[in-house]
């Protein structure tokens, strides 16, 4: 149904370095970037090696807040391991814990995520669900 999705950050060095290091575990990597120094409208595309973004990231230095309680972005994941290298990857690049890596039996018997804040406040997941 989604074509892609952006979300708007206040420092876009700083959130490309969170999101190349919290994606690379999922399999996501920069597809495109334009990072002009002083423009701007920088920006970061992400998406599977040698493809088009899905998710992307523009620069947006007048703060705006992020979308409130009730939206979230969640990143599909590989397996089990690769959710629990995107929460330790979020937390050692100023992201906060919002529910650590671990079964969601509320949402299904086999679903394993772990939910983070990004440094602009963005809830964002990462999911490996196995269909029963």
């Amino acid at each position: 149904m989604l074509h892609h999705i952006s979300f708007g950050v206040s420092n876009i060095e700083r959130s490309a370095l969170f999101y190349d290091a919290v994606l690379a575990p999922l399999g996501y990597v920069r597809v495109w970037e334009d990072m002009s120094s002083g423009a701007d409208d920088q920006a970061v595309g992400y998406g599977i090696p040698g493809g088009g973004d899905k998710f992307a990231i523009k620069l947006r230095p007048e703060g705006q807040p992020p979308p409130g309680s009730g939206f979230h972005l969640a990143f599909a994941a590989p397996n089990r391991r690769a959710v629990a290298d995107f929460h330790k990857a979020a937390l050692e690049k100023c992201g906060r814990d919002n529910g650590g890596p671990g079964l969601r039996a509320a949402y299904g018997p086999n679903y394993y995520a772990a939910f983070v804040i990004d440094p602009d406040g963005h809830a964002i997941e990462a999911v490996f669900n196995l269909s029963g």
